[in-house]
């Protein structure tokens, strides 16, 4: 077992014990158990599981960094989200604002910040189902 800390911008989301954690880094896909060396990596906008008495519940990662010594695994993101708490209808919402703004010609919208919230809202889409 290790410890789990979330934290973003506003305020620490969420605290947890757990046997495992699985992540999505820019090197691919990773599991984390008790003891596991230390490590800093950069998380992708992805799904992160844990596992705890074989049930896994699931959350959105807005992407981040995740840091692990010692049997704790803090991870900071701009936006992290659990699978339970994931409004469906928002993030669909969410979904169709970064589409339209990928169809605009606008020249004064952000493809790549309108392609970065496609990615997060589709990422909320697949856990909130």
């Amino acid at each position: 077992m290790f410890n789990v800390k979330i934290v973003t911008p506003e305020a620490p989301v969420r605290s947890f014990e757990t046997e495992q954690i699985n992540i999505v880094t820019p090197n691919g896909e990773m599991g984390i158990l008790s003891n596991h060396m230390p490590l800093v990596t950069m998380l992708n906008i992805s799904i992160m599981t844990s596992i705890l008495n074989g049930s896994r519940e699931k959350y959105a990662i807005a992407g981040g960094v995740l840091f692990f010594k010692n049997n704790e695994a803090t991870i900071l993101s701009d936006a992290v989200e659990h699978e339970g708490d994931i409004d469906l209808a928002r993030a669909e919402h969410a979904k169709q604002r970064a589409e339209e703004r990928l169809r605009s010609k606008d020249p004064e919208i952000d493809a790549k910040r309108a392609q970065i919230a496609l990615l997060k809202a589709l990422n909320r889409i697949d856990i909130g189902k």
